[in-house]
């Protein structure tokens, strides 16, 4: 690994220290450098002096357009030079206002017969010269032009430069512009969540002390100048200011850190625990302690800033002003006791797990009805010292319980509700984060841990503990932030440990994909949106369909417009997809894709004849089409299919569910126990269809097409 990044060797420097030097009888050149001036910039002003005449050589008028005059096309440098009249000066102007309190290129390019203005590796502005005999023999005749941004006597700009340098009239200004730009911070408003946004754009968050205090989480993003992640091996800090002039938030009277930050379940003074950029990302969970009753009712606002170097401003991020309010919690405390359980034992339904990789001669059913069609409602975390007891969990009251909520019933089923269920997938993805697994029942899930020591490390008790009775939002988070940290075997082990203490195996096979979904996202999007912050669906089509056909190695057959128009509702319905649309599509599809790549699943898929897999459909629609308006279809008639409300982390993502006619005509929802931990599909003598037909409640593949739905 090489040496620490510092901001000093990335080539960053003040305005009022740029001077560049135009050497002997270089009376053709291309001046280029990045610039970052600040939104309270002065206008008119001046950029850059020519030391040897009163003009400026790159100015700012009142309407923000950049001035070009370079008075050395007119007289070489001289005692007299101070003479020249401005009126003399030929001037290029920018058509288009320049951008303040962001990064710019600007390119100058003076040459004998025409002087040009660069923006952002654009002509803005430009100016024809008249040819003239005398003035090109003088300007063979100068020796050296200074051009500085500090005038004599006159005061500089405050501003900040990167990448200087004075190019020959044969190398292109376009070419500089693309090569090396600078970098800034800035914080990813899709990964911000546990905030109340409230109508004027301030968030609002529960703070104070450890019992009442709701953690919040943001992604903090090192870009370049065209929005693209930049790896650096830096580090970001986080710290509580005041809204108003940024000044930081001081200390409680008890000498508690007014912002804390959470790391493998612990929390620190966020001054003391920066997070270190991986991929040009960083990952924060923080909680603020301090209330802005507590500090005559001001606002407060997060900095995150690089540690350790200059108080740049592009190095900077302010969230958007935040009001911390106390929320009112009793201080009543209730206890848990966690203890490991026999192993096959399932620690949420009390239900024992099938064997796998023990006389596996046929493929098994999991005998819990399927309940993703009716999500549950957005769960109210409990937290750990709110006076809420957790309820015993029992095997007979949640087979009840299950049997109550989620029993497939013999539905009348008619085109109109088929239509509706179609307009509903996306209200119903919305909702996933917060419903309960096909293999689990937590009867309550806490998402702040205290006073539990730990070791940090991602097999720890502690680890495991917040993993397995988190929420999928608390485990998406985790999932994110140690798959950045951590190894593909460290990986493996929190997998094969978190499955034994929970007693779900589904869990296994979320936490070996993380590090792989992520990155493969991540890259993903890069390449679909071009640096843009949305793309046209229309335009993202392919790409997705790429992706998923290289993820599932199947190269016969690929996704219809029915599936795309699938994915689309998921991903929200709109025309652009943001980053925020694309990663909801990604955690559902990628899930998906890896299951159909395994072997066994890959040839069901590949199948069009009979077509064991028809598509991506929905519950509704596979129980209207086992219901057709002729009559119900024979027993044992089912349709695979893969549930449209489990996504990533969620245990059950990308698995198959079996939907059938029972013997008693009503209509079933099972999920296929598949353990890719075992050897079924590579040991055994039958191929999976065969399996499937072996089973005694299915008989038949259905069919179902989309034209038989429509409203």
């Amino acid at each position: 690994m090489g040496s620490e990044e510092t901001l000093d060797n990335l080539g960053y420097s003040l305005l009022k220290d740029l001077r560049f030097e135009i050497g002997e009888n270089q009376t053709c050149f291309n001046l280029c450098f990045w610039v970052f001036l600040p939104s309270s910039t002065p206008v008119p002003s001046t950029i850059l002096h020519q030391l040897h005449s009163k003009n400026p050589f790159l100015a700012l008028k009142e309407d923000k357009r950049l001035v070009l005059s370079p008075s050395v096309l007119l007289q070489k440098e001289s005692s007299d030079s101070e003479g020249i009249s401005s009126a003399k000066v030929p001037c290029a102007v920018s058509d288009v206002e320049f951008p303040l309190a962001r990064w710019a290129h600007i390119g100058c390019q003076v040459f004998n017969n025409v002087i040009r203005i660069y923006l952002d590796g654009k002509v803005v502005g430009e100016r024809h010269l008249d040819s003239s005999t005398d003035r090109q023999a003088d300007l063979e005749s100068f020796t050296k032009v200074t051009i500085s941004a500090v005038g004599n006597g006159l005061k500089c700009l405050d501003g900040y430069v990167h990448n200087a340098v004075v190019l020959p009239s044969s190398t292109s200004i376009e070419g500089h512009h693309v090569k090396d730009p600078p970098m800034c911070l800035c914080i990813d408003s899709s990964s911000v969540s546990d905030i109340e946004l409230e109508g004027d754009g301030i968030w609002k968050v529960f703070g104070g002390k450890a019992s009442c205090r709701k953690m919040f989480s943001s992604d903090v993003l090192l870009l370049n100048a065209f929005g693209e992640l930049v790896d650096k091996e830096l580090e970001v800090v986080a710290s509580l200011t005041y809204a108003d002039n940024r000044a930081p938030v001081e200390k409680s009277k008890d000498d508690d850190a007014p912002l804390l930050t959470t790391c493998n379940g612990l929390e620190f003074p966020s001054d003391d625990k920066p997070r270190k950029l991986l991929r040009g990302r960083a990952s924060f969970q923080l909680n603020v302690c301090r209330l802005s009753s507590e500090c005559d009712n001001k606002m407060f606002s997060i900095k995150f800033h690089l540690q350790k170097r200059r108080n740049f401003p592009f190095f900077e991020a302010f969230t958007p002003p935040i009001r911390c309010i106390l929320k009112t919690c009793d201080t009543k405390i209730s206890t848990i006791t966690w203890k490991k359980l026999p192993s096959g034992f399932h620690l949420f339904n009390g239900s024992s797990l099938p064997h796998y990789g023990v006389g596996h001669s046929e493929l098994q059913l999991q005998q819990n009805p399927v309940c993703e069609a009716i999500p549950s409602p957005p769960s109210k975390r409990k937290k750990l010292e709110q006076d809420s007891s957790l309820p015993v969990t029992k095997a007979e009251s949640n087979l009840q319980r299950f049997d109550e909520e989620c029993s497939s019933q013999t539905l009348s089923v008619t085109k109109n509700a088929v239509g509706t269920s179609l307009e509903s997938i996306q209200e119903n993805y919305g909702e996933i984060d917060n419903s309960g697994s096909d293999s689990e029942s937590v009867g309550a899930r806490i998402s702040e841990l205290k006073s539990i020591p730990c070791i940090r490390d991602l097999t720890s008790d502690l680890t495991i503990f917040r993993y397995c009775l988190g929420g999928l939002s608390e485990r998406s988070l985790m999932l994110k932030e140690t798959s950045l940290y951590s190894s593909e075997q460290e990986m493996a082990e929190m997998a094969e440990k978190i499955s034994f203490f929970s007693g779900c195996s589904h869990h296994r096979q979320q936490i070996m994909i993380a590090k792989i979904l992520l990155e493969e996202g991540e890259r993903a999007w890069n390449l679909i949106s071009r640096n843009s912050h949305r793309v046209q669906w229309d335009n993202v089509v392919f790409e997705i369909e790429e992706q998923f056909m290289r993820i599932t190695g199947c190269s016969t057959r690929s996704l219809t417009q029915q599936d795309l128009n699938f994915l689309r509702r998921i991903s929200g319905g709109h025309e652009y997809l943001t980053k925020d649309n694309f990663d909801k599509m990604w955690r559902w599809l990628y899930p998906v894709a890896f299951t159909i790549s395994r072997q066994g699943i890959n040839t069901l898929w590949a199948t069009m004849s009979p077509k064991w897999i028809e598509g991506f459909f929905t519950k509704e629609e596979v129980e209207y089409a086992l219901q057709s308006p002729v009559g119900i279809q024979e027993p044992g008639t089912f349709i695979l299919r893969f549930p449209t409300t489990r996504s990533w982390p969620h245990p059950d993502a990308g698995s198959l569910i079996a939907s059938y006619v029972g013997s008693d005509f009503s209509l079933h929802h099972k999920q296929l126990s598949l353990d890719y931990s075992s050897d079924i599909f590579y040991s055994s003598e039958k191929p999976l269809q065969e399996l499937l037909l072996s089973e005694p409640e299915l008989s038949r593949v259905g069919r179902i097409s989309r034209s038989d739905l429509t409203v």
